[in-house]
């Protein structure tokens, strides 16, 4: 092995793996910075700041932004796949951390896209260790995979409400009454169904005014349902997780929810808390 190849693997060491004092230091650094760059990024958008330090600021965000490019590079450099690395989550966003800072040389308001940078924070998962709670996520997502095509059946029943209200409204209040399209009717109708009621628009008709209650106790008779579907599904996922515990002994699974012992061997399924 060359000293080319051995620099290689230090430096993937260090940037790759957190199980070593280097890899620890380098991330933990690294999120450093990338919380200094969304302060930056954040104090760049109060108009008083941009105005008496716009200059340093930009300096500033060059700055982080030559930082995460020479860090892409690295990455790239030392990874033993880099075109994986590449496309992987962590190194696209990795690419989207950089990518506004050069589209500001031809858009100044692209660089409040750097904000982005802030999905680089789920690294603190890594380095402080909190992997375990990364296991939690998988439930959350298993529950949206079982739950999608009840929740899109019900948005499309709600896609249908919201035409019908929408397309009725704009009948019977027509555009003397703001009403003045079918999609503003359905605009009325989502904002009026989701209880939000900004208000911009509103039924002045008794008819209207009739039509627009039915739509709001329609709207707090729906409303908890794709609430209860989801939830329903990550109890399912959760109970999921619980039946299929593998016995640390005879590796069988598939238990109980309740089970405390194996029903083959009879070996404690969990070790007690010391």
């Amino acid at each position: 092995m060359n000293s080319n190849d051995t620099w290689r693997n230090r430096l993937y060491v260090i940037i790759f793996h957190t199980d070593t004092v280097a890899g620890r230091r380098f991330d933990s650094t690294l999120l450093l910075i990338i919380l200094a760059s969304l302060v930056v990024v954040i104090l760049d958008s109060i108009d008083e700041v941009h105005q008496n330090f716009a200059d340093l600021l930009a300096y500033l965000e060059w700055g982080f932004t030559i930082i995460f490019l020479a860090e892409y590079i690295l990455r790239l450099y030392c990874s033993p796949k880099p075109l994986r690395y590449a496309f992987s989550f962590y190194g696209l966003v990795d690419l989207l951390a950089i990518v506004p800072g050069i589209l500001a040389l031809y858009y100044s308001d692209a660089q409040y896209l750097l904000i982005i940078r802030i999905i680089r924070m789920l690294r603190i998962f890594r380095v402080l260790k909190l992997l375990p709670y990364l296991k939690q996520a998988h439930y959350l997502l298993d529950a949206l995979r079982g739950s999608k095509q009840k929740i899109i059946v019900f948005l499309l029943s709600v896609c249908t409400l919201v035409t019908v209200f929408g397309t009725l409204m704009y009948v019977v209040e027509g555009p003397e009454h703001g009403f003045t399209s079918i999609p503003k009717g359905i605009y009325w109708a989502i904002v009026t169904l989701t209880t939000v009621g900004y208000g911009d628009i509103v039924p002045k008709t008794a008819l209207g005014q009739v039509i627009s209650s039915m739509v709001m106790i329609t709207g707090y008779s729906i409303i908890a349902v794709p609430t209860g579907i989801f939830t329903a599904e990550l109890a399912t996922a959760m109970r999921g997780e619980q039946l299929e515990h593998d016995c640390p002994v005879c590796s069988k699974n598939h238990h109980e929810p309740s089970a405390a012992f194996c029903s083959r061997c009879g070996n404690a399924l969990f070790k007690k808390m010391e």
